[in-house]
């Protein structure tokens, strides 16, 4: 689960991590009267949404004087902003963050995240902040700085002094430099994240005094799903608008759902079979519309619900069951399937492939029940038959749209 960048300074900040004053706005009218109680000569108003590459896409906008927040406000009010990362489509802005604007003299880059190949937690710097950390790691992957952190002991104290050593951070700002990435650390540890990331961290210079401090411009932070449980107070900031809302249908009924952007629905056990089913469809010609896994102990209930979050998007123009039931039984599959096209009104093609235990009597089920079922033997044969009947539709689709 994501987080605005508002939640994540605040999250941060908990644990001793400095961050630009600031506060989130919903309208054009709070944006002014904040930029008023922080005083000064200069905020950033920044597009609270879940997406990279706000400052391009010109979500992230310096102002000089309080009328101009009020019209950069008004203007990123209600906008789809369409970034690197948020697709085609965008993200809509409800809510806008007001801070006072930094004098920075240096960016850098910080974060950490779970990494796979280790099995550990993973600090990673760089000394260019303020760019695509992804576009850097492939176009110069010695750019970054990597330490692994043991689990058993955390990230000490050494690690973080090397860290800013590294990051060519000043010598009298080291204590303040370990001191932040410490607490990052303890934020990521004891919130259950799966990733942190201050981009950028900036080195920034008093303009009366002179004096130099490291403040967090930008936080990132997402959370574990199934450690939510444990923070009810994370799960609440949960925004319902900045996702996919097939993704959040299926999550709110305890599914694994992943929406892609073809038009063959996909229900299927396993995760690994799941992901050798899009393969197939995708050799057959055609485009999944989703991942979605139903688990290994599907009840007809589940089926149902599955149905459900496939048919909940509107591009899916034919539907594929593929099982192999181990834990799972075919003929509850197959009741499943039956119950669901009694309680929904299925107006796409569905083809069934069954296999595993009690697969006899799941295929019983499903011929006794008389309906325009096609079934396969083969994972194949199944996405031959699919990438066929989505066709079919999506030809008979545009010719009714042509006859009107």
């Amino acid at each position: 689960m994501d987080v605005h960048e508002y939640q994540a300074k605040e999250l941060l900040a908990r644990y001793g991590v400095p961050v630009p004053r600031g506060g989130v706005v919903y309208s054009p009218e709070q944006a002014t009267y904040r930029a008023k109680e922080l005083g000064g000569s200069a905020w950033v108003v920044k597009a609270q949404v879940h997406a990279g590459g706000r400052g391009e896409a010109g979500g992230v906008r310096v102002c000089t004087g309080h009328r101009e927040v009020s019209e950069v406000a008004n203007a990123l009010f209600g906008r789809r902003l369409v970034t690197k990362q948020s697709g085609p489509q965008g993200k809509l802005v409800h809510r806008l963050y007001v801070e006072e604007a930094s004098s920075i003299a240096r960016e850098l880059y910080f974060g950490i995240v779970v990494d796979r190949s280790s099995e550990r937690l993973m600090v990673i710097g760089s000394r260019e902040g303020g760019v695509e950390i992804e576009e850097l790691a492939e176009s110069r992957p010695d750019a970054l700085i990597r330490i692994v952190v043991e689990p058993a002991v955390g990230f000490l104290e050494f690690q973080a002094r090397e860290l800013a050593f590294a990051l060519g951070i000043e010598p009298g700002l080291v204590p303040q430099a370990v001191h932040l990435f410490r607490a990052a650390y303890r934020a990521f540890r004891d919130l259950d994240a799966a990733m942190v990331e201050i981009n950028p961290l900036a080195i920034t210079t008093d303009d009366v005094t002179g004096h130099q401090g490291l403040v967090a411009l930008d936080a990132k932070m997402s959370f574990d799903d199934n450690a939510l449980f444990r923070h009810l107070e994370i799960a609440e900031l949960r925004d319902r608008s900045q996702e996919d809302a097939r993704e959040s249908h299926a999550a709110d009924r305890g599914l694994a759902y992943v929406g892609l952007d073809g038009d063959i629905g996909c229900m299927i056990n396993g995760a690994g079979l799941a992901m050798a089913t899009l393969d197939m469809i995708k050799l057959a010609g055609g485009q999944p519309a989703n991942f979605l896994d139903i688990g290994g102990g599907a009840s007809p209930e589940r089926v149902l619900k599955a149905f459900r979050a496939v048919l909940h998007d509107d591009n899916v123009r034919a539907m594929l069951v593929n099982i192999f039931a181990g834990i799972n039984r075919c003929d509850w599959v197959a009741q499943g399937i039956v119950d669901a096209f009694a309680a929904i009104d299925v107006r796409i093609p569905v083809v069934v492939r069954l296999a595993g235990t009690h697969v006899e009597e799941g295929r019983a089920i499903i011929a006794a029940s008389g309906l325009p079922i096609q079934t396969a033997e083969t994972l194949a044969e199944a996405a031959e038959l699919v990438v066929a009947a989505a066709a079919m539709a999506d030809t008979a689709q545009h010719d009714l749209v042509g006859s009107i």
